[in-house]
């Protein structure tokens, strides 16, 4: 079966079982209309024809008797009123030889061969008894009487045939019609009969060319999906679900590929994480050498190149005292580099815990520590109503300090004027640090904050540089982002960030800026 119907599409089969369906059913109920048909002609003969005939037959046999009593009563009483049956009889012939004729009875035919014996039998008696009917016609004699008997008894024999013909007709009329009955009803059980095999063909058929196929399908499926995924998938039956069974063999090929790739990025991911924990283990451990070995160093160097400038103040010459005053602002500086080295690396790798706080409360602190940069720079910082977030308060301190820092020291001529505001954009709260310094232009927007990038020489404004690259730093780790707004203000320069503005189950939520 499965070889001969791959290839098969479903309409196909289909269209195939409709149409023996549809000549199966037609045959059945052209052989019912066959058999009512016969049965209409069986019953119209029998009750049109037959019967008509056998009425017409009744009415003519009762106008001879008619007749043949009026001849009686007039032979014997001579009264012309006892020769009225005889009339009434004569016309009552007429009247059903007319009906016998236009109901078949024509000549070589069974009927019409008998009425014509009747007829020539009636005829010859009529003409026997026209001379003893007339007006004055002397009375019959005996022989007569027994001529007319005899030729009436001969009307009596041919109506007694026509008779037995007619009910011989009316049996074989009964037996059709019974015979189109019967053939009537075996033809309507044999409809039911082909409408209950056609269902179950086309039951049986259906399950074995489409249900069947597709249950196999299933079945594959399934134990490709609950067993063994490196099991084939094959359809078989129409065309159309070997194609489904070749669309989903493709997919799962393409499933293993995808799992053998997942598989082989799980290792790679594997091996770089394991690389990973061995460079952050190598990086705790240079971050411990850096804050205990190589501090005490720099303090040695800066100490004693402070001792030197301090002893041999005035016996030096200029370029000495000036090589001594390198060294030791060499030691700070290389001392500074390395305290925002550690903080850098420390950001996010010991997480401390995350409270609520209102970021103005932040804002404050920070300023509390630019205390002494605020009053040498004569600076102005000012900020709204901000809202609480969910935040490690040192490190979203570190963020407002450095970028106020920057806004206080990038100052331009007039007093540095800052501005802090933070307002709602979806599930993200947007802080903006604005202020009125020199600004920054736009194409070094994402260098600056990369690490010991610097627009201006050291001379000009002091730091390491690392300040912007621990903000963006900060600022990722508390899931936000930060960035240089471009399309601010033409004076001064506007940085943005933001973090999330939903808190946890239990939080107050903040208020709006």
């Amino acid at each position: 079966m499965t070889g001969t119907v791959r290839g098969w599409p479903i309409r196909r089969w289909l269209t195939l079982l409709a149409v023996a369906e549809a000549v199966l059913l037609l045959a059945a109920l052209a052989g019912g209309a066959i058999a009512m048909n016969n049965l209409t002609d069986a019953r119209n003969r029998l009750l049109d024809v037959i019967g008509a005939q056998r009425l017409a037959a009744i009415q003519l046999s009762t106008a001879l008797l008619n007749q043949e009593t009026g001849v009686r009563g007039y032979q014997l009483g001579r009264q012309p009123d006892f020769l009225a049956p005889y009339h009434d009889g004569v016309r009552s012939q007429a009247d059903a030889v007319n009906q016998l004729r236009q109901l078949g009875a024509t000549p070589g035919t069974q009927i019409g061969d008998d009425l014509d014996r009747v007829l020539a039998a009636a005829s010859a008696w009529q003409v026997t008894i026209a001379p003893t009917i007339t007006p004055g016609a002397p009375a019959v004699t005996p022989a007569q009487a027994d001529r007319s008997r005899n030729q009436f008894d001969a009307v009596r024999a041919a109506l007694d045939a026509q008779a037995g013909h007619l009910a011989t007709l009316r049996t074989e009329g009964r037996a059709e019609l019974d015979g189109a009955a019967s053939f009537l009803t075996a033809m309507l059980v044999a409809v039911a009969v082909l409408i209950v095999l056609l269902f179950v063909l086309l039951f049986l058929g259906l399950r074995r060319v489409i249900t069947r196929p597709i249950l196999r399908l299933a079945g594959e499926v399934r134990q490709v999906a609950d067993q063994d995924i490196h099991r084939p998938v094959r359809g078989d039956g129409p065309s159309e679900l070997v194609q489904l069974g070749s669309d989903v063999e493709a997919m799962r090929q393409r499933i293993l590929d995808e799992v053998a790739e997942l598989e082989r990025a799980h290792t790679l991911l594997d091996r770089r994480t394991h690389e990973l924990e061995r460079s952050n283990a190598d990086l705790e451990q240079f971050a411990y050498v850096a804050s205990h070995d190589l501090q005490e160093p720099l303090r040695k160097v800066a100490s004693f190149c402070q001792l030197l400038q301090k002893r041999y103040q005035g016996l030096l010459d200029e370029r000495g005292e000036q090589y001594i005053e390198y060294a030791v602002d060499g030691a700070k500086r290389m001392q500074v580099l390395i305290n925002d080295l550690l903080a850098f690396s420390r950001v996010g790798r010991n997480p401390g815990e995350h409270v609520v706080v209102p970021a103005g409360e932040l804002v404050d602190g920070a300023l509390a520590n630019l205390e002494v940069a605020l009053s040498l720079s004569g600076g102005r910082v000012v900020h709204d109503d901000l809202p609480k977030v969910r935040a490690e308060p040192a490190l979203l301190t570190a963020v407002f300090q450095n970028l106020v820092g920057n806004a206080l020291k990038f100052h331009g001529e007039a007093p540095a004027e800052v501005r802090v505001t933070a307002e709602r954009d979806g599930d993200d709260w947007v802080f903006s640090v604005r202020d009125n310094g020199i600004g920054i232009e736009a194409e070094y927007a994402e260098r600056i904050f990369a690490l010991f990038q610097r627009l201006h020489s050291r001379s000009a404004y002091p730091g390491t540089g690392i300040g912007l690259a621990m903000c963006r730093r900060i600022v990722e780790y508390h899931g936000g982002r930060i960035w240089l707004d471009t399309d601010g203000a033409e004076q001064g320069a506007t940085f943005r960030f933001t973090l999330p503005a939903r808190l946890e189950r239990g939080d107050e939520e903040g208020g709006d800026a």
